[in-house]
């Protein structure tokens, strides 16, 4: 009972840390309460027993992620963007749009099934812990797209290198 409770605060917790993310005026308090929500998705994954998942949730997400949108946010102009109106006036549009996208989810959810268990049971993953399954199925079955995931990674970079060496000397 106690696990249903940890379980429906985290869940609810989330849903409206997320609600307060978007929907704050000033970015600076959005961005500070998704800190606030990435450490209770981390909390979330220490609850289901993930606990690099959760380091990983702090280490990146709350550590560097949000680093970087909170310099984005500094170098806004805010009082420019404090002076905007709220809603542009799509208001109807939004809404329909909103209802055909739940519809649409609506309709979907029937047609998942469960997948069928694979090799790795909690017996074994308690045996050989979370990190060390999670190394050899990356380096094992999922090599391939791993590496092409960094090579893909490797070109964003080299791009981002190149246009910004295009703009400093013009």
């Amino acid at each position: 009972m106690i696990s249903i409770g940890f379980f429906a605060y985290f869940a609810f917790a989330i849903v409206v840390l997320s609600l307060l993310v978007i929907t704050r005026r000033n970015p600076v308090h959005s961005v500070l309460w998704m800190l606030l929500l990435f450490f209770h998705i981390a909390g979330l994954y220490l609850f289901l027993n993930a606990e690099f998942m959760a380091a990983v949730q702090v280490i990146v997400y709350a550590g560097g992620i949000l680093v970087l949108f909170l310099f984005v946010v500094l170098l806004m102009n805010l009082r420019e963007e404090m002076t905007i109106s709220k809603y542009v006036g799509f208001g109807p549009t939004g809404v329909t749009f909103a209802i055909g996208l739940f519809v649409v989810v609506f309709m979907s959810l029937g047609s998942f099934v469960a997948a069928p268990p694979g090799p790795y049971t909690v017996e074994l993953i308690k045996q050989e812990t979370h990190i060390q399954v999670l190394g050899k199925l990356l380096y094992t079955q999922f090599l391939y797209p791993f590496e092409i995931a960094s090579l893909i990674l490797l070109v964003a970079i080299i791009g981002a290198i190149v246009l910004a060496k295009r703009r400093v000397k013009s």
